[in-house]
């Protein structure tokens, strides 16, 4: 059977992040892109306020689409926290749990982070700041009308990260898979190395050539790197 691998998005994206690659003959899972309110087709809904928010959302999406096959959870960065976040909510309310929690571009859950504190900052403040945080720079963010239907969901994403703080609990029985990019300077390898606290069940940590969205220069190799992470499990 086919596995199917859960992709939540990084702050400010949405499930189209994903999709170009859904129906990608060359991926050896089945892509499934996990949708939040705000952007996109949900473009019109407010977007969640909280990380339970969010988790809650996630978690009806992925019990609807895994069906009774196996699956995996992948987040990056804000979306690791979140895919945490939405395991650990699964596993609450007794739901089936994924064979593989896969974090990427993120400290382990309840370190220190940096802090945009947007509510402050305008939006070319807000912008220079992520760019100095990332190490990374949007085209749309340069565009004054696309920033504008973008930036609500990106500082409603980072502000629950601002005050996120990990639902107690101990670890989860579920494996974890850590991605990051050797030269993401935002994320430490020790840090990403913690998220072995997080399991039961092991850890490996998965270093990539990049920094901090190190996969935005090579997609064809994130997609490669998961499917030997997921080949294990098949």
């Amino acid at each position: 059977m086919t596995l199917t691998l859960m992709c939540l998005p990084y702050a400010g994206a949405g499930a189209g992040l994903f999709r170009p690659w859904q129906n990608d003959p060359g991926l050896p899972f089945r892509l499934v892109p996990v949708q939040l309110p705000g952007r996109d087709e949900w473009f019109v809904r407010e977007p969640c306020t909280t990380m339970a928010e969010a988790a809650r959302e996630c978690a009806e999406q992925i019990t609807e689409a895994a069906g009774s096959g196996p699956y995996a959870v992948f987040g990056h960065s804000f979306g690791a926290l979140l895919a945490h976040e939405t395991v650990r909510l699964l596993a609450a309310g007794g739901d089936r749990l994924p064979v593989r929690l896969i974090v990427s571009g993120a400290a382990a859950p309840g370190l220190p982070r940096p802090r945009m504190d947007g509510d402050a900052l305008d939006d070319e403040a807000f912008v220079a700041r992520l760019r100095s945080l990332v190490g990374y720079d949007h085209e749309a963010w340069h565009e004054p009308e696309l920033r504008e239907l973008l930036l609500p969901a990106l500082r409603a994403d980072l502000g629950i990260q601002d005050r996120y703080v990990p639902t107690p609990g101990g670890p989860l029985p579920v494996p974890v898979s850590v991605l990051r990019g050797m030269d993401d300077d935002l994320v430490g390898r020790a840090d990403a190395a913690r998220w072995d606290e997080c399991t039961t069940e092991g850890s490996e940590l998965v270093d990539l050539p990049g920094g901090h969205m190190y996969f935005s220069e090579d997609w064809p190799l994130l997609w490669k790197t998961l499917g030997s992470v997921l080949h294990r499990e098949a």
